[in-house]
């Protein structure tokens, strides 16, 4: 026997009330439009997220300074907590860090046991400045050229000691692509950290050049020491520069 069409599904909700059809229509409607919202928010609220992490903001200055940013990875914690282990955190003097840039290095000379309010650290980068002074409120974070660095120190633009006397800088610790950077600039800084840097002291700088002499011999530092950082990425050599 033939069904009734008056009682399908379809006439059912064809003779119901205009405002309960239009409910019934509607409900799928808004369950999408309410979908598309929540993916939305999701979407800003990921964005916003990767927007603060240290390791996308180091992307991002790779893009667009990569003569300044130099590296395709960031440091990695290894390889900082090598370059830290040649600084000596009972040192009186000042510890500067030349291209802070997320940090990594940074947080490797804390936890050496470098006091914050010695710990200077230089960086070029707008960005990269700021998440640096945001990470580590205590440190002094000089957003700037390093090249700059001899000049500041002797005008007295470094944090004093208690006595408010200036403090001779006992260690630089450079992060910085010195072999990606034009020439000009590298000698001004190469020149600028050699001079400013205290008779007995050490610098640190790695690079992935795993052969040839540091670009700061050029500057009259000797080299002291190398080791390489296998685990880095890439592999990495670690050179501790002195005056001789």
């Amino acid at each position: 026997m033939d069904s009734d069409p008056n009682t399908s599904p379809l006439a059912q909700a064809r003779a119901l009330p205009g405002a309960v059809r239009a409910g019934i229509d509607a409900g799928p409607r808004l369950a999408v439009r309410a979908a598309r919202i929540g993916v939305a928010r999701m979407r800003r609220a990921v964005g916003r997220a990767v927007a603060r992490s240290p390791r996308s903001l180091f992307l991002r200055e790779l893009v667009t300074q990569p003569g300044s940013v130099g590296a395709i990875c960031a440091s990695s914690p290894r390889l900082a907590a090598r370059m830290a282990s040649h600084v000596d955190p009972a040192a009186t003097g000042l510890v500067v860090e030349l291209g802070g840039g997320t940090g990594v290095i940074t947080s490797a000379l804390l936890a050496r046991g470098v006091a914050p309010e010695r710990l200077v650290v230089i960086e070029q980068s707008d960005a990269l400045a700021a998440l640096l002074a945001r990470r580590f409120p205590q440190v002094t974070v000089i957003h700037g050229d390093a090249a700059e660095l001899a000049r500041w120190h002797v005008q007295g633009l470094l944090p004093p000691g208690a006595d408010g006397a200036a403090l001779a800088i006992n260690f630089i610790v450079s992060g910085l692509p010195l072999l990606s950077i034009p020439l000009p600039v590298r000698q001004r800084i190469l020149h600028a950290g050699a001079q400013a840097l205290a008779p007995g002291g050490r610098l640190l700088q790695f690079t992935y050049a795993l052969r040839g002499p540091s670009p700061w011999q050029s500057a009259g530092l000797a080299r002291l020491h190398s080791e390489r950082v296998i685990a880095n990425l890439p592999p990495a050599r670690v050179d501790v520069l002195g005056q001789g």
